[in-house]
């Protein structure tokens, strides 16, 4: 059984819009079955040829004769361009000896400009965006980027949360269209399976020379159980016996099919990073969690194991976020000498940082707030605020301008008599918090919510803008009132 809509409009449409009409070759990239296909038909029409590379015919014409397969066609969408690499070359030709914008369309289920088969760059003639799996602001059908809201100081109120069970359920469907229209997780496993099964028998050899197949898969799953931690090479590949190098190298394959990525510690003059290896965070949650078997049952059960999912999943948020922000963010973990760990640090281009803690705990402790009082500290004027998250009852000041909110019920971020704006969404400028803690005399700006908010925040009620066409004006984003 299916459910929910056939189509959930997209925050990158506007991204693309913008590219298409001043860029000749836009490229969306991301993983298969995230909706890149669906999308490009629904802004193009019948306005652009329209070549798919999945089409074995059409796939050999590309290999044969790529410059006679775009003879005559003034604009087109090639779609899943990465399994006829020459295509490329062909592109670029035709783009060169007519540089109009707009012209050509390109999706692909890997990141096309670090494959080894790719030896034409499109340097100058195309821009790169990424589509990931439905966002929840997608899902819901609203525009607020919650990223560019806490970076503007601004922090949305949020509807009634989802917690509890609610919130189990959002993790383990994640963002996949086809996964998220199955009403049984028991069918959406299946898909998830299915989805994995396929990724590593046909695609991989699109984009990689890897010996092992058969072993594939269980690395992927090896990979699952340490989503979230330190990434061990040398463990991971011991487990299905290759050596540190090939670990390395099927780790970057993954990604570049963009199952996961690998987050980088955060450094800067003032934070410096002691430690240089990445985490590992799949790009959904509910792939990981088909991966690693947790359902509603097992959740309940190892808490431990939801909590990384859980942390994978507000991950992924964030990074849609920042795929359709109208800034460049970048995201990191944070951790020091003394094993002080922030689980995100989000960067802005001006230097900025937000951090954001997760804990999966019901109560908040001190030690709780040491490190990112001391980020706080250190960063200076770079510090644009934080979010911790924690599954208590209450909603506590800690001093310091420290807040400990919880999962279970409603937190309003505003004062009780401010107004709802028409399109939903209310807000309320942060506003430096200069009380102390009497023992210990630290005063900082901090913003301290709970996970569910944060999900809440990350699909607040803002109608989403009609859908951009190709060759139109691109309407403006929802205006967020302070």
């Amino acid at each position: 059984m299916n459910r929910g809509p056939l189509y959930h409009p997209r925050l990158l449409e506007r991204r693309i819009a913008e590219a298409m009409a001043d860029t000749p070759v836009v490229v969306i990239a991301g993983p298969r079955q995230s909706g890149k296909t669906t999308l490009v038909k629904r802004m193009t029409g019948e306005s652009f040829a329209y070549l798919s590379l999945d089409d074995a015919v059409t796939r050999l014409a590309a290999k044969e004769d790529p410059v006679g397969l775009l003879r005559g066609k003034d604009r087109a969408v090639i779609d899943e361009v990465q399994r006829a690499p020459g295509l490329l070359s062909a592109t670029k030709q035709d783009v060169d000896k007519e540089r109009q914008p707009g012209r050509f369309l390109l999706t692909g289920s890997a990141n096309l400009m670090v494959l080894p088969t790719i030896t034409e760059s499109l340097a100058g003639r195309a821009e790169i965006l990424h589509l990931l799996p439905l966002s929840q602001s997608e899902l819901r059908g609203n525009s607020a980027n919650w990223i560019g809201a806490v970076f503007s100081r601004t922090v949305p109120t949020p509807a009634v949360p989802a917690v509890g069970d609610d919130l189990v359920e959002i993790v383990l469907s994640g963002g996949h269209p086809e996964a998220v229209r199955r009403f049984s997780p028991r069918r959406r496993t299946s898909w998830l399976t299915q989805y994995v099964d396929a990724l590593v028998q046909r695609d991989i050899r699109d984009i990689a020379d890897v010996a092992r197949l058969s072993h594939t898969r269980a690395f992927v799953r090896a990979l699952a159980l340490t989503s979230g931690q330190l990434c061990n090479y040398s463990a991971l590949g011991a487990k299905v016996a290759i050596d540190h190098k090939s670990a390395v190298r099927y780790v970057g394959v993954l990604e570049n099919m963009f199952l996961l990525r690998r987050l980088r510690p955060y450094s800067s003059n003032k934070l410096k990073r002691m430690v240089k290896t990445p985490k590992l965070h799949f790009l959904d949650s509910g792939l990981l969690c088909a991966l690693i078997a947790l359902n509603a049952d097992t959740v309940k059960m190892d808490r431990d194991r939801f909590a990384c999912a859980l942390a994978s999943f507000v991950y992924s948020e964030l990074h849609k976020h920042a795929t359709f922000a109208d800034d460049d963010y970048k995201l990191f973990f944070y951790r020091d000498r003394d094993k002080a760990e922030c689980d995100f640090i989000i960067e802005s281009s001006r230097g900025e940082i937000v951090a954001v803690e997760v804990k999966a705990a019901a109560t908040v402790h001190e030690h709780d707030l040491r490190t990112l009082r001391r980020i706080c500290s250190a960063a200076g004027s770079a510090w644009a605020g934080g979010v911790i998250l924690y599954d208590g009852h209450e909603t506590y000041s800690l001093g310091s301008g420290i807040w400990a909110a919880p999962i279970s019920r409603r937190i309003r971020l505003v004062p009780p008599g401010a107004e709802r704006e028409p399109g939903g969404l209310s807000t309320r400028r942060w506003i430096p918090v200069s009380t102390t803690n009497p023992s210990t005399g630290y005063s900082a700006r901090l913003l301290r919510i709970s996970l569910s908010t944060l999900f809440d925040l990350l699909s607040s009620h803002v109608i989403f803008p009609r859908r951009p066409q190709v060759g139109s004006s691109v309407p403006q984003a929802a205006p967020v009132h302070s």
